[in-house]
């Protein structure tokens, strides 16, 4: 009989998922940070005008988006524009499927397919005081009206260069820092909360 699996992973924040608990806020100025290890992310190069660009979206049952801050979905996949021929594609499946399963579409043709899954931790900061959290250390503007649910960038809160996704109108944002990086952003954040833990202004 086949020995049982341990997972040993250790996440990046593991050492502060009792402070990014404390850190959270109820109520009309609530405020939430929680990490999400582990998730699924897979870089992809290729050349979108491409026959394999072609087989790599029949793959992913979804267009590769072709404008900065878009995303496209489905089912499982999600996939965030990075650059001209560049895309981050999360997901719910194992890496190893999804890499095999990318790099079979892409074939021999020019491009890259890379399990980054390591490289990147997510964050998740949600509630009504999420955005102004957010802006007191970034430097876009995100107003609804300029930055809504849907949009992907790469922007920089606090000191830490991060790719930044907003899912919801909640808001909920999604984060993702280098891993190296992870401790000092959610450190950064957990100090950036720490102002709505007062009385609420009505």
């Amino acid at each position: 009989m086949a020995e049982p699996t341990i997972d040993a992973r250790v996440s990046p924040l593991a050492h502060l998922e009792e402070r990014m608990r404390a850190a959270t806020v109820t109520g009309a100025r609530g405020v939430t940070l929680t990490e999400w290890p582990f998730l699924t992310m897979v870089n992809l190069r290729v050349d979108p005008a491409s026959e394999a660009a072609d087989r790599i979206e029949k793959t992913l049952g979804a267009p590769l988006p072709r404008q900065g801050g878009h995303i496209t979905a489905s089912g499982p996949h999600t996939v965030l524009w990075l650059g001209p021929d560049e895309w981050l594609v999360l997901s719910q499946t194992e890496a190893a499927a999804v890499t095999a399963e990318l790099r079979e579409a892409l074939g021999g043709d020019p491009g890259s397919v890379v399990d980054v899954s390591a490289n990147r931790t997510t964050l998740e900061l949600s509630g009504p005081a999420a955005r102004q959290a957010l802006e007191k250390g970034c430097p876009l503007d995100l107003h609804p009206r300029a930055f809504g649910p849907g949009k992907a960038v790469s922007t920089t809160v606090g000191p830490v260069a991060v790719l930044l996704w907003q899912v919801d109108d909640t808001p909920t944002y999604r984060l993702f820092p280098r891993s190296s990086f992870a401790d000092h952003l959610a450190r950064w954040l957990i100090d950036a909360m720490s102002e709505y833990r007062g009385p609420e202004v009505p």
